[in-house]
C-alpha cells in the first residue's frame, strides 16, 4: 500500500487509490536491467476517487484526456533510474506535479487599451526607424 500523495493544499490522493506496479526496464545497465523489474508505473483513477469534487474531476477530465485510460486512470511510467526506489519516488512527484498543473484555474484576462504615452512612444519609434531607413537608400544613390 502506498502512502498518501499531496498534489497541493486542497488535494491529497488517499495511498489506497494509487496502484503502483512494477516491470523490467530497458536501456542502460547490462545485465541487471534483465533481472530487477526497475521500471514503476503509478495509477490513479480519476473517475473513481473519493479525494475529487465534481468541479475537480470534470477539470482533470478535460486538461488530462490525453492521458487518461477508457477506465479514467491517469498512467505515469518512469524508469529513467535503474532503482526501483528512485522511479517510485520520481513516477508520485509527477503524477502529483500533472494533477496539480491541470488543477490550476487560469486567470481570466481583462481587456486593456493601451495608453496614450505607449502609443505616443511608439509612432516616435517607427518614425525613427523610418527615418533612418530613408536616409540609408539616400546615401547608396
Amino acid at each position: 500500500m502506498e502512502a498518501d500523495l499531496p498534489v497541493n493544499p486542497r488535494l491529497t490522493i488517499p495511498g489506497e487509490e494509487l496502484v503502483l506496479s512494477t516491470s523490467r526496464s530497458g536501456g542502460p545497465g547490462g545485465q541487471h536491467v534483465n533481472t530487477t523489474d526497475s521500471r514503476v508505473t503509478l495509477r490513479w483513477n480519476v473517475r473513481t476517487s473519493s479525494a475529487l469534487c465534481e468541479e475537480d474531476r470534470e477539470r482533470l477530465f478535460e486538461k488530462l484526456a490525453a492521458r487518461l485510460t477508457r477506465e479514467g486512470e491517469v498512467m505515469v511510467s518512469v524508469s529513467d533510474d535503474r532503482s526501483q526506489l528512485v522511479n517510485r519516488g520520481l513516477a508520485r512527484e509527477r503524477l502529483a506535479a500533472g494533477v496539480a498543473a491541470a488543477l490550476v484555474i487560469p486567470r481570466v484576462r481583462r481587456p486593456t487599451r493601451p495608453s496614450r504615452g505607449s502609443k505616443e512612444r511608439r509612432i516616435a519609434a517607427k518614425k525613427r526607424r523610418g527615418d533612418r531607413l530613408r536616409d540609408r537608400g539616400s546615401d547608396e544613390g
